[in-house]
């Protein structure tokens, strides 16, 4: 758990800086992909007005997939789920999955194990959210959507505005 912790304060040092909020999101994902050993990590903001996901950035993505990926109707694939339901999602096996959360496309990004945490407001509203994917099938811990979930309350301050 204290790498986990390690995560959210070196996040939170990341946003303590002068640096632009494309910049620190940018490192943000970064830092979060690479203490997740994992191969992508995504940032959408929600747009309640017209009920999409709109991409802030990406790592890691091919690039036919992150094109696809800057718009996701709320409702539709994992981040889009996750932002209807107002809690994470998690995938053991991205590649395997037959219960239509993960589109069909999701598969190109050779993700196996992956999971989305939404970004609340004090009002109960998604206003983003956060994914992770893994090359290999993977359980998220708890302790793991936690973290996540830490750092998405950070990147929070990325879509106040």
């Amino acid at each position: 758990m204290s790498e986990l912790v390690n995560v959210i304060s070196e996040i939170s040092g990341i946003f303590a800086k002068d640096d632009g909020a494309e910049d620190k999101v940018r490192h943000a994902l970064k830092v979060i992909s690479e203490s997740f050993n994992a191969t992508n990590c995504t940032f959408h903001r929600a747009d309640l007005g017209d009920s999409f996901l709109h991409m802030v950035c990406q790592i890691g993505l091919p690039d036919h997939i992150a094109t696809m990926a800057e718009k996701i109707p709320v409702g539709k694939g994992m981040a889009g789920i996750c932002a209807e339901r107002k809690e994470p999602v998690t995938m053991c096996n991205l590649q395997t999955d037959d219960s239509g959360v993960a589109r069909p496309s999701a598969k190109d990004t050779k993700v196996e194990g992956a999971v989305v945490v939404p970004l609340m407001d004090e009002e109960g509203n998604v206003v983003a959210t956060l994914g992770v994917g893994k090359a290999g099938e993977y359980e998220y811990s708890e302790e793991e959507i936690q973290c996540l979930e830490g750092c998405a309350e950070i990147l929070m301050s990325a879509v106040a505005d």
